[in-house]
């Protein structure tokens, strides 16, 4: 039988992580080329091409078509792409290398031969128009901004080959999820619809009401966290994952929901970054993305519902997956249960909404949140987790 799920971008999932044989010889191979070391960044970006989450890219992005994502999210053959996706190289090092050579990636961090790469060009770029068009601001207080600007000054783009997924199956077994991966389970359980919730935070009460809502119209739910690197005041990947692992068992229908997590770093790149989270979903076999307020945003940079308001310039022909917008969403003491500003008639007083300030200066002093807020057995993960910070 043919399959009833979406296509994925471009048409074909394009996995580039080697295996076997074929890795060993790539790997012995790569030892001769001259180094490149990848920042946190780019190495999350070559694990997202290892597993095929970034199809159609075949590697890091080229002079045309770095420039055409950032003018306009499109490569030169017509894709949608929201964000370049890139490695930076210094000058001195960009003069020792020639079209056509191949340079060995080594993880920063680790200091792991992780892939290898083919230089079919060598550029220069603009930071701050980069940061302009993608992150809508100059400000390097922006986090993503300051990552841009930390890139070195040259990129080089061409087609990788990819060893390692290290360290997250290991970290997070059956609970990292490769895009053929998630559409054989989907396929497995007869969904044709399914709308991925992207999360870098616990599940509360809106969060919770939001999944729900997709529950309502679509066959099946994706709880998908990222586990690459977040801001220093983020919540860390293992306490996020109690937490969805409890409500899961107490809150959750266990047959419509998937839980799985992926290696992106997070970009805060608010209305783009939205984009590609669809465009990664569609490749998991997703049909919906779950967009709520202030969707991939930090601070002040973006409207609430920005993130929703850029699928509305997006042609229909180039991307299939599709936003599921819902309002600011809370517990009304007078509706006597959750609501949104679109079904709840009541003010400001009848309504429980919490800073994340408040909530962390809450869970610090050892109290509990609100029940209306969040679920107790949340609320008792992350007092534990806050008291351990001193």
């Amino acid at each position: 039988m043919a399959s009833k799920l979406i296509a994925p971008h471009g048409g074909t999932l394009k996995p580039l992580l080697l295996h076997g044989e074929a890795r060993s010889n790539a790997m012995a191979e790569a030892k001769n080329f001259p180094q490149v070391r990848l920042t946190s960044r780019e190495t999350s970006d070559l694990l997202m091409l290892a597993v095929g989450a970034f199809s159609p890219l075949n590697g890091f992005m080229k002079r045309d078509d770095y420039n055409r994502v950032v003018k306009d999210m499109h490569m030169t053959d017509g894709t949608l792409w929201p964000i370049p996706i890139t490695l930076s190289v210094s000058k001195a090092q960009a003069d020792s290398l020639k079209i056509g050579c191949q340079v060995a990636l080594i993880d920063d961090e680790s200091d792991e031969l992780v892939g290898s790469m083919i230089v079919e060009d060598i550029f220069s770029y603009d930071k701050k128009e980069e940061a302009r068009q993608v992150f809508r601001t100059e400000d390097e207080a922006h986090p993503g901004v300051a990552k841009l600007y930390a890139q070195q000054e040259m990129l080089l783009g061409g087609a990788v080959k990819v060893f390692s997924e290290a360290p997250y199956p290991e970290l997070y077994g059956n609970y990292y999820g490769r895009p053929a991966e998630t559409r054989s389970i989907f396929e497995q359980f007869g969904w044709s619809t399914v709308a991925a919730f992207q999360t870098r935070n616990p599940i509360h009460r809106s969060h919770e009401y939001c999944t729900k809502i997709a529950l309502e119209v679509c066959d099946g739910l994706l709880i998908h966290p990222l586990v690459g690197k977040l801001k220093s005041d983020d919540i860390p990947a293992d306490v996020r994952m109690q937490c969805y692992e409890v409500l899961i068992d107490h809150y959750y229908p266990k047959d419509r929901v998937v839980l799985k997590v992926y290696p992106m770093e997070m970009r805060y790149g608010g209305p783009r970054e939205a984009v590609l989270h669809a465009v990664f979903r569609q490749n998991y076999g997703c049909t919906h993305l779950i967009i709520g307020r202030d969707h991939a945003g930090v601070g002040n940079y973006y409207g609430p519902f920005d993130a929703q308001k850029i699928f509305l310039d997006i042609d229909e022909h180039d991307l299939k997956i599709k936003p599921l917008n819902i309002d600011w969403t809370f517990w009304c003491h007078k509706c006597e249960g959750m609501a949104s500003m679109k079904t709840c008639p009541h003010g400001k007083e009848d309504r429980v909404l919490i800073s994340g300030t408040k909530m962390r200066e809450m869970l610090a002093g050892g109290e509990l949140l609100p029940r209306e807020f969040s679920r107790p057995e949340i609320s008792e993960i992350l007092m534990k987790y806050y008291k351990t910070l001193g």
